[in-house]
């Protein structure tokens, strides 16, 4: 039986400080990074001892020389946020990666809260600025310059599943998925094909099929072999194809069809052959045809188009999601999975309030037409960038928002809680609750663990190798009875 799908987002943010010639991107990110936390609460080191970027899912090490950063960079790089996430500098972004989230309802509250938390380090760090400078920051993929940074995708699966079963079944509903996950972009890049706008920001970038980097020669399958748990009992999926989305429909979309995708494979539910005669071909080809009618070839030499393949995945969901009880969020993704694909198989701009490509496509060519512009007017790349800035105030995809013009998922009163407070059914609470409560005691935190500083410069590792402990319901009484940290180590050996 499939292991529950615990899950999570890392996004890394564009950033520009328009008219300056020297800007540093990493100095600005570490400046980002240092204004959301109070300083009291900036010296907890990221553990780099506990990660392991290098191991491939295929059974191998990269030998590759990787030297941790000091603990002044350290704490510089890295802050660990009490709702359980990582928000950190990274390739010279600022990156936030959500804490772990047992449903598709709090990963998009989590990854929402993210951008709040950005907008917040926004306002702070600006304020630091001489009033002719400002930071911008973009929740985007591409500078249009060739440059493409990430957002991945993180699920937890069962180890005992064979890594190439997992990349063969799972690579044509990845490509594919594209047609309501892709964030749109005027334009394309890395020598692809030249297109006036297409649906995905990343489809451009992937050069081969699986593989271990994300910066270079992208694999639409990642092998990175880190599971941050058991690693006897588990694997991380590391899904690094998707766009950074905006809409909190498509990120739903995106995440719950994907988690169920996974599920299926664990069991062996998938018995149809949809393997793609050439994926990474694929990958532009559905990024570049917004009717959504362009057929793929499969490897057995029959064509259907990308909508075609998520309907074949879609009535493979159905019937396996009726013979399984515990997801009660399954139902509305479903719903909403067949709702969208029959709108792309039809006319696609009916989704101008869902589906982030389209709900950016349909500004743009309004625009255009009220001015008579071509795709090539650099108001129109404006535009295209203006969809992705975080800012409440002058981002367009908020300013849609505040017209009542986008789906929503959730309430703001429903995001706000989240960018202080972990999720109660996760590791993360234990994780979140223990800073808050122990922030001066605590020496170091990775995922899977706690280090604690004790008295004579003696420090305790506890492991928290099971993502699904350390929820309210198991520590909860646990931590308000251990008035420090000496006590909670105490009784959790009790």
């Amino acid at each position: 039986m499939a292991v529950e799908k615990i899950m999570g987002t890392e996004t890394e943010y564009g950033i520009i400080v328009p008219g300056e010639p020297d800007f540093d991107p990493i100095t600005n990110s570490i400046l980002l990074v240092n204004n959301f936390l109070p300083p009291q609460s900036s010296n907890i080191l990221w553990d780099y001892d506990q990660e392991s970027p290098l191991n491939d899912a295929r059974g191998f090490i990269i030998d590759h020389e990787q030297t941790p950063p000091t603990q002044e960079e350290n704490t510089a790089l890295n802050k660990t946020l009490t709702n359980g996430a990582r928000y950190y500098v990274d390739h010279a972004h600022p990156e936030y990666s959500t804490p772990e989230c047992s449903n598709v309802i709090d990963l998009v509250r989590y990854e929402k809260a993210g951008e709040n938390i950005l907008e917040i380090s926004l306002t702070r760090s600006n304020a630091l600025l001489p009033q002719d400078k400002a930071i911008l920051v973009y929740k985007n993929n591409s500078d249009q310059k060739g440059n493409s940074y990430g957002y991945h995708e993180n699920y937890l699966m069962d180890r005992e599943i064979p890594f190439d079963k997992i990349s063969r079944e799972l690579i044509p509903f990845l490509v594919t998925r594209q047609v309501f996950t892709g964030a749109g972009k005027v334009g394309s890049e890395n020598n692809a094909p030249p297109v006036d706008y297409q649906i995905s920001q990343r489809a451009d970038f992937f050069e081969t099929d699986v593989g271990l980097d994300t910066m270079a020669k992208r694999p639409i399958i990642n092998t990175r072999d880190e599971p941050h748990a058991d690693r006897t009992k588990y694997r991380r999926l590391h899904v690094i194809v998707g766009d950074s989305n905006m809409s909190e429909y498509t990120t739903l979309l995106k995440a719950g069809t994907t988690a169920i995708m996974l599920s299926m494979i664990e069991d062996n539910f998938i018995q149809k052959e949809l393997c793609l005669d050439s994926p990474v071909k694929a990958m532009v080809q559905v990024s570049h045809d917004t009717t959504c009618k362009k057929k793929l070839k499969l490897t057995k030499g029959n064509y259907f188009t990308a909508v075609e393949i998520q309907k074949e995945y879609l009535d493979l969901a159905v019937k396996y999601c009726q013979q399984q009880e515990d997801d009660k969020f399954a139902p509305m993704v479903l719903k909403e999975w067949e709702y969208v694909l029959g709108k792309l198989e039809k006319e696609p701009m009916e989704l101008c309030q869902e589906i982030d490509w389209i709900i950016k496509k349909n500004l743009i060519t309004n625009y255009m037409s009220r001015h008579s512009l071509a795709w090539d007017n650099p108001r129109v790349a404006m535009l295209d960038l203006q969809y992705h800035d975080i800012r409440k105030a002058r981002g367009l995809y908020h300013l849609l928002d505040k017209r009542g013009q986008v789906r929503r998922v959730l309430d703001d009163s429903d995001i706000a809680p989240a960018i202080t407070d972990p999720p109660s059914d996760t590791r993360a609470y234990f994780r979140g609750t223990c800073q808050r409560k122990y922030g001066k005691e605590i020496f170091g935190i990775n995922w899977d663990s706690i280090s604690f500083s004790l008295d004579d410069n003696n420090v305790k590792r506890i492991m928290m190798a099971e993502p699904t402990r350390g929820t309210q319901m198991l520590v909860e009484e646990l931590i308000e009875s251990s008035p420090d940290a000496k006590t909670l180590i105490r009784n959790l050996l009790a």
